[in-house]
């Protein structure tokens, strides 16, 4: 029997609706497979902990993680608390906190979801967008002086590593190695930020010579919104900084139908501490309660964390059973369907234990 810890933060929003349905898919693979359990332990972190405590989480939040095998993350924001706040007081202390450098985003059309580009179906849009997870332009270094006054001023400074841009552009050619067009585009803006950026070139040159089998191209992240509307077949793997990344996945996840179904793993390569997977919706708190949140991010989501387990046949169930629901026309009414939350959960646990793979 092999046992994972896994620790729940659903947090705000929606997020508490899609991590328990998350985890009743689980719980039911774990029924199904016979030979994995799954141990969740819950932190109630997040905008409603920081209206009673003051903060997102506590003190020693890292050091309670620390001993998990994963963490399963819902959404944070409120309306009544500041985004900077929500982000920097809960994700992104988890993130950095724990060297989750890369963040990936698996992007294609799922079966029965329809994508808003004309003429795009299944096959047409495959991406896997790596993100720069822990510098950048989100490094935190920058500040105010002189506030309220005629003179006031804001920086914010994007730190450019050279450790850190090697080790996330090996990282992307390492993926662009194990998928089967071996391609791999580098997002850039190196014709008008001539520091770090210029850096961020030369280094995936650098890296490229390590992957001779893998074919490259570069491109300027304007450009690149063009290229993922007017011609998503000529792309595979995507590698960007912290910023641009963020960006173009959620433009990403909106051409394969809705942010509804796109996930992301914050991943710790050397597996030194435990990695953070999340859908990448927000809190959506205009639904929030009703039912009808979308759980295909926050399932596609775990299928990436049982990979990163080392869980592969788990995963590969789990995304089936989730294709064969999609397929079927069972959705939430963001994509088009007039399914809830529990029904969506109830058929991808159906598909699961009706499978015969």
């Amino acid at each position: 029997m092999r046992e994972y810890s896994i620790a729940t933060i659903p947090a705000d929003g929606i997020g508490p609706e899609v991590i328990a349905a998350g985890q009743t898919v689980l719980s039911n693979l774990e029924m199904r497979l016979g030979d994995v359990k799954f141990t969740f332990q819950n932190f109630n972190w997040g905008s409603g902990y920081y209206k009673k405590y003051g903060v997102m989480m506590p003190s020693d939040g890292l050091e309670q993680l620390k001993t998990f095998d994963a963490i399963y993350f819902g959404a944070v924001g409120a309306p009544d608390v500041p985004d900077h706040v929500t982000l920097w007081g809960l994700r992104l202390p988890i993130c950095q906190g724990f060297d989750q450098y890369a963040n990936v985003r698996p992007t294609r059309i799922l079966p029965g979801i329809t994508s808003p580009l004309r003429n795009c179906g299944i096959g047409d849009l495959d991406w896997m967008i790596v993100r720069e997870n822990s510098e950048g332009e989100y490094s935190g270094h920058g500040g105010r002086a002189h506030r309220g006054l005629p003179e006031e001023v804001g920086t914010e400074v994007a730190i450019f590593t050279r450790v850190g841009v090697t080790r996330i552009m090996r990282y992307a050619f390492r993926l662009a190695q194990s998928r089967p067009r071996k391609l791999l585009t580098v997002v850039t803006k190196s014709n008008a930020q001539r520091h770090g950026m210029v850096m961020w070139d030369d280094i995936a040159c650098e890296v490229a010579a390590e992957f001779p089998e893998v074919t490259w191209d570069k491109m300027l992240v304007d450009a690149m919104t063009v290229r993922m509307t007017l011609k998503p077949q000529s792309l595979d793997t995507i590698v960007a900084t912290n910023l641009h990344a963020d960006i173009l996945s959620d433009l990403a996840g909106a051409l394969a139908g809705s942010l509804g179904v796109a996930p992301t793993a914050n991943i710790d390569p050397e597996h030194r501490f435990p990695s953070m997977f999340e859908p990448i919706h927000g809190s959506a708190f205009d639904i929030a309660g009703k039912g009808i949140a979308n759980p295909v991010a926050a399932f596609w989501t775990a299928a990436q964390m049982l990979d990163h387990l080392g869980e592969r046949e788990a995963s590969v169930r789990l995304m089936r059973a989730v294709e064969r629901v999609t397929g079927a026309g069972i959705l939430t009414p963001d994509v088009g369907g007039s399914a809830t939350t529990r029904e969506v959960t109830e058929a991808v646990c159906d598909a699961i234990h009706s499978s015969n793979f």
